[in-house]
């Protein structure tokens, strides 16, 4: 998700003790390595498709693993943030081990934030994020922009392992956003709560069933179109490109009306969808947004790769989709 600041802080702290002897009484079983197969990377799946705690899946039902169940402060930490959560894990960064520079740019990443609840940590583990970089401190708890170009460091000889937690907000967790400190502001009389245990604490999980469209609505798509088109820099080539979303974006309102989302429109969609890349892609590759994608490749990503879902069909998020060096 975009943000105005790089890192807000939010005004929560946890006990990373407890937490840490939740996830050590876990046993190293139920570890599994990065999708992507990147080095020093694991995770343990807390929320997953369906509560398949192999699935990395981010459309479908989102229901607790059986290692989630074992952890009652860590489900007592996810209900108290107070999100509508998404496909959520712990993960592992192993010591002299990086998180390469890359942006979020999939359509999942759009509207879902990061929540960072650091459990084992250095102070020699960075968080670069843009031209910025902090220390998350254990048992703080943090938001960042996905957006711009991030990476983790770690040049610890130990791991580091944070709860990483993907929610598109809820109204917790809104109020506490509202209440956040930008990581370079000092905020007069600002402190983050401390939240111990309470095994008699209501644990109330919100999680998400709905998440991906079987046809993008044309709000939606006039929404994503301007997101992308927004986040533009000056090219030769972006008059047109305007004017190809704009006839895309009344192109898609017919469809829609004739069709709506019942199913029996998908040929003439698709159509549409080729239609719009094959034209975007007579203009070449030469068009940049702000943080370094190229903007066919956020218009792929966010609109024509997405806009039609077949209901059994498996999506995963890219969570290194657009390395950049530059930037950091």
């Amino acid at each position: 998700m975009k943000l105005q600041v790089p890192f807000l802080q939010l005004p929560l702290r946890f006990d990373a003790d407890l937490l840490a002897a939740e996830i050590a009484a876990l046993g190293e079983s139920v570890w599994r390595p990065h999708p992507q197969g990147f080095k020093g990377n694991s995770a343990v799946p807390l929320i997953a498709r369906d509560g398949n705690p192999q699935s990395d899946a981010v459309k479908g039902a989102m229901r607790p693993t059986p290692q989630l169940e074992r952890c009652p402060y860590l489900l007592q930490v996810l209900s108290e943030i107070g999100g509508v959560w998404g496909r959520s894990r712990l993960m592992r960064l192993s010591g002299n081990a990086e998180v390469t520079a890359h942006v979020d740019i999939d359509y999942y990443w759009r509207d879902h934030m990061r929540v960072h609840v650091p459990i084992v940590t250095q102070p020699e583990v960075r968080f670069h994020c843009g031209h910025d970089s902090i220390n998350m401190a254990a048992g703080e708890c943090w938001i960042f922009d996905t957006w711009r170009p991030h990476r983790v460091v770690n040049t610890n000889e130990s791991s580091r392992i944070h709860l990483v937690a993907d929610s598109v907000g809820g109204s917790g967790l809104w109020n506490l956003i509202a209440a956040g400190r930008p990581h370079d502001a000092a905020v007069p009389g600002w402190q983050a709560h401390q939240r111990k245990p309470n095994p008699q604490a209501t644990v109330d999980l919100k999680l998400e069933s709905f998440n991906v469209p079987a046809v993008m609505t044309p709000w939606e798509v006039q929404d994503q179109l301007s997101f992308v088109l927004e986040g533009a820099l000056p090219h030769p080539a972006l008059g047109m490109v305007h004017q190809l979303a704009g006839h895309f974006h009344r192109h898609w309102r017919s469809l829609w009306a004739m069709h709506g989302d019942a199913g029996g429109g998908h040929a003439d969609y698709a159509e549409a969808l080729k239609l719009f890349a094959d034209e975007l892609a007579r203009i070449g590759e030469g068009v940049k947004l702000e943080n370094g994608t190229g903007l066919i490749k956020a218009m792929n990503s966010l609109i024509i790769a997405v806009a039609i879902n077949d209901a059994d069909a498996e999506m995963l998020a890219d969570e290194r989709s657009a390395p950049v060096a530059a930037a950091m």
